[in-house]
Order: structure tokens, then sequence, then C-alpha cells
């Protein structure tokens, strides 16, 4: 059984809404969802004939998730991670290290390590002193079949090596992340030797892709060439890629034999069943392999998992409900992608004033719609509703970057839509398949930063009439601009903007700084953050996008 990028979701909660987590295919969450749908196979085949498996990103996007690595740490000793205990609990065998595990640095990292019940594996994550493994490479578990052999699976685990760029801050000169196909070719061989069958947890999308460009030589999605390339492996557990793979075959290359894929759905919405069929003569020999994928939206969560840990749950509960201030109307980002929002438009400000005070060049700042659902109300605001506008766990950082620059990342950012000829058009027709947190909106401090978006034109050449404060500026000059650690270290394949000299890196938290602005002010007034100083246009005419949200 395999689950992947729980992303800190526990229970079948929405923090941000205050409310039972639902969705538009409704799905449900959380491990304690999972639990229950762990019992029910156990019971089916027997304990013994099981493992269950994990392909990473688990300690990081949740306000659960962040309550326990800033607010009440794990490091401090006193608390188990409610993740680790429910894992612990419901008898996880091996997890892989996700991208995100990194997020909160190694100290934190280290101390979720060592309360789980079973290893971390990673073996594409080196010691950059000894370039051996900082974590167990594989474990090879035995299961003992009643009256039989024992059979014993070799778990190799790996990570995602563009951990190099989305974390450089915490890994860099500390580990170094190769190619998966690489270490898996040196260490299947071995684990071979040692098992009867070998299955790989790599936290790495099935198809082959990446968002890395030439920032490292490895694929960033790379499980198919995986199973494609390197002889041995029987099954892989996918992950990174949030898409769900019910159950996929790839032939390897090398030995002609299937080897099995399956990814289940993020957050805990399912979990994956993969079955295998083996004989016995003088060893073990696989005869059959299949895969499935269980929603947890069919069962109720495990009362055990909601007992032990209600109160870590509800500590978070009052946490990002308490009060921080008041707004004076209704603000939400549900159209920030298609016209420019007071809620897109207050996290650029809050950024761009946290650079200025580095800085004597003129400000810019760029943010991404994040969340579609995010909404503050008018009247009382509460952290999760300031949270709800950014839920990643970046932090500020300040560039400088050429005015040239700038528009070469703008028209990157302009990839998010496809090419139109006029409008009005739906928001499907008009939208990529591009993630919403590559849309980068620019914002100017000081000065508008105002341009158009003409998506009648090709990839590369939409942006147009781009001014500061009214005037055309030449592409030598320069401004300080305020972006989040993922885009700066290189997320995304941006141009230019990993090799920007560096104005402004204090370790900030972007979310904490939307919220410290809300306390300071009291009242966040949405008429404060009016403005377009971007516009979505077909021809130079207006483009008007219409939606379901």
């Amino acid at each position: 059984m395999g689950s992947t990028d729980l992303h800190g979701n526990l229970f079948n909660w929405d923090y941000y809404l205050n409310r039972e987590f639902d969705d538009y295919a409704h799905n449900d969450v959380g491990l304690a969802k999972i639990s229950t749908l762990v019992n029910d196979v156990r019971s089916a085949v027997g304990r013994h004939r099981t493992l269950l498996l994990d392909a990473g990103d688990t300690i990081q996007g949740t306000p659960l998730a962040y309550y326990y690595a800033k607010v009440e740490p794990i490091t401090r000793g006193a608390h188990v991670h409610p993740m680790a205990a429910a894992m612990n609990a419901i008898g996880y065998n091996a997890a892989a290290l996700g991208n995100h595990e990194f997020n909160y640095g190694l100290a934190v990292l280290r101390t979720f390590e060592r309360q789980l019940d079973f290893p971390l594996l990673a073996a594409n994550a080196l010691d950059v002193g000894t370039g051996l493994p900082a974590f167990p490479p594989y474990v090879v578990k035995t299961l003992w079949r009643t009256g039989g052999a024992p059979l014993r699976v070799g778990v190799l685990g790996l990570t995602n090596p563009g951990i190099a760029v989305w974390d450089r801050a915490h890994v860099d000169g500390v580990l170094t992340f190769p190619g998966l196909v690489e270490q898996a070719l040196h260490w299947v061989p071995e684990i071979r030797r040692k098992s009867d069958l070998v299955i790989v947890v790599a936290h790495s999308g099935a198809d082959l892709s990446s968002s890395l460009g030439d920032q490292v030589p490895f694929p960033e999605n790379c499980a198919e060439l995986l199973a494609e390339t390197v002889p041995g492996i029987d099954a892989i557990l996918v992950g990174h890629a949030h898409v769900e793979i019910p159950s996929r075959f790839v032939t390897n290359k090398v030995t002609g034999r299937p080897v099995l894929l399956t990814e289940p759905l993020y957050w805990g919405k399912r979990l994956s069943v993969m079955e295998f069929d083996l004989r016995h003569d003088e060893h073990w020999e696989l005869a059959g392999a299949r895969s499935s994928v269980l929603s947890s939206a069919s069962v109720r969560e495990d009362p055990r998992i909601v007992r032990l840990l209600r109160h870590d749950h509800e500590r978070v509960v009052s946490y990002v409900n308490a009060r921080v201030g008041t707004c004076a109307s209704a603000m939400s980002a549900a159209r920030s992608r298609f016209e420019d929002t007071p809620a897109l438009r207050f996290i650029n400000h809050v950024q761009a004033l946290e650079v200025a005070k580095s800085t004597s060049l003129p400000v810019l700042s760029l943010c991404a719609p994040f969340n579609r659902a995010a909404a503050i109300p008018a009247g009382e605001v509460s952290i999760r509703d300031v949270a709800g506008l950014y839920i990643f766990d970046n932090t500020l950082v300040g560039v400088r970057m050429t005015a040239g620059q700038v528009r070469d990342l703008l028209e990157e950012s302009a990839r998010y839509f496809r090419q139109v000829p006029a409008g009005p058009v739906a928001a499907a027709d008009v939208s990529a398949d591009v993630p919403d947190y590559n849309f980068d909106i620019a914002y100017g401090l000081t000065a508008p930063l105002t341009y158009d978006i003409d998506i009648s034109r090709p990839v590369g050449s939409r942006i147009a009439d781009l001014r500061f404060g009214g005037v055309e500026v030449p592409d030598s000059f320069e401004f300080a601009v305020a972006v989040n650690n993922y885009r700066q270290a290189g997320g995304g394949d941006f141009p230019h903007i990993a090799a920007a000299p560096v104005l402004h890196n204090q370790q900030q938290e972007i979310r904490q700084l939307l919220i410290d602005w809300v306390k300071a002010a009291g009242v966040l007034d949405p008429a404060t953050f009016a403005g377009a100083d971007w516009r979505l246009v077909a021809g130079g005419e207006p483009v008007v996008v219409s939606t379901n949200e």
C-alpha cells in the first residue's frame, strides 16, 4: 500500500475555511482516513502479507504542518510531530523523502526523522563531505508466509534533485542531489541480491518533465524513465506530480519485463494498493502484478487516530482562528489570474515595503495567485483568513534586475495563457497547462508598473506597453524586485532571476509578514489596494474572462 504528498493533512479538515474539507469532486483528505483504508486492506489479506509505504512531502502544506515547525516547533523537544505520531500509529514501514521535507531546514527534518518508527529513505541525498547517502538509501523488509519461505522485499527511496534549487538556502554546501536513474543504477543491483521483490519509492512524477531548465543536470520527473532504464525493479510508487495513476506498466528496455507504476492522489485523497502474485520453488518468482487506488471519501476517519491527535489538531484550530484585525470590505482572490485585484496587490505591497528597507532602488514586487479560493470577509479577520492568501511557506528575497530582464520574466509568466484571437473567453479556454504558482504578477511600490498581456500574440511577444510611472523605461534601468525564495532559487525556470544579485534576504516568511501587517494596521481596506496596473488584452482590446468561481 502507498500514499504520497500528504502535505500535513492529518484530518479531513480545511484550516483556511474552518470546516470539513471538500472540493469540486467531493474528495476527502487526511491520514485518519488513510488509516481506515489501510486497516480494511490488512483485514482482507492479513497484515503479515502487507507493507505500507509513502513517497514523500509529508511535513509541509497545511497550518498544522506550519504550527509544529514554527509556532510550537518539534525541535524544542516537547512534542512529537502529529504526522509522525499518526504514521507510527498506522504502522508505516518506510517512506521516501520529498522535496518539501527540507522547507523548514535540516534541524526540523532530522527531528522528524528521529520521531519516526520507520526509515526515511533517500539514496540520492548525499553528504557533501563524504559523498555517501545522508539518509538510508534502502531497507529490506521480511514478510513471513505462513508455512512457507520468508519473502524479502527491498524498498529503495529516491527524492527529487530539484531540492538543490528549491531549498538551496538549507542544503547548499551540506547535501547534493544526483539523479534518480543514476543512483538507482548503483543501488538496485545490491538490493536485488538481498531481495525477492524490489519496490522503488520515488518522489518524482511519472512523465519525463522538469521545471528546472538547465539549473541541474537531472530531470525533475522521471519515474517512467527509471522503470525503462534500470533493470531489476518490480514496481514504483510515484509521488511529487499530484496526479492519479491507478495502474501503469512500463517495459524495462534491458530485461523486457513489465514494471508496475502507481501514484495515489495527493493529501490522502487516495491510497494505492499494489498486489503481487508470487510463486516459490527454490526461490520466489514474480508471476503477476496489478494495482488500484482506493478513495478516502468512501470511509470514516479511524477513531483511534482521531483520539490520539485530536488535541494537536485543536491547538492549530485555535491558533488559526485568532483575531488579528478587521477588513473594511470583502476581498477575494478568485479573479486574480485574469485581472489586477486588491488581494494580490496587498501581497505585493507588503513584499515591496520590506525590500524597500534594504535598497534605494525603485522597488517592484512579484507574486502569484496561489489560492483561487482565498477570500477575506468583511469584519473580523483571523490568521487563517490572511494565511489563505499565501498558502506556501516561502520567504522573501529582494534581487536587482534591469527593466529588460523584468520584461523577459513577465514574458515567461505570460505562458500561463493560451493564444486566443479575442474575448470574451472562458477560463478553461484561455488557461494553458501551467500551474497558478508560475504566473507572476508585477507591482510597483512608489509608482505603478503598467503593462498589457496580449494573448492574441504568440508566447514570447505578449508583454506590451510596459511603463513605470507612466514612462517607458530603457532596458538598462535597474529595479529592486521582491520575490519569494522559490522563484529566486530558480523554481519555474524563469529567466535571469536565479543569477540576479541579492539585495535582501532576511529569511522572513511572507505569510507572517502579511499577518504582521494586518496586526499593525488594525484595518485592512481593499480600497487602499485598488488599481489596474496590468490588463489582459487581445489585439489591444481588453479581454473579459468568465469563470465559475
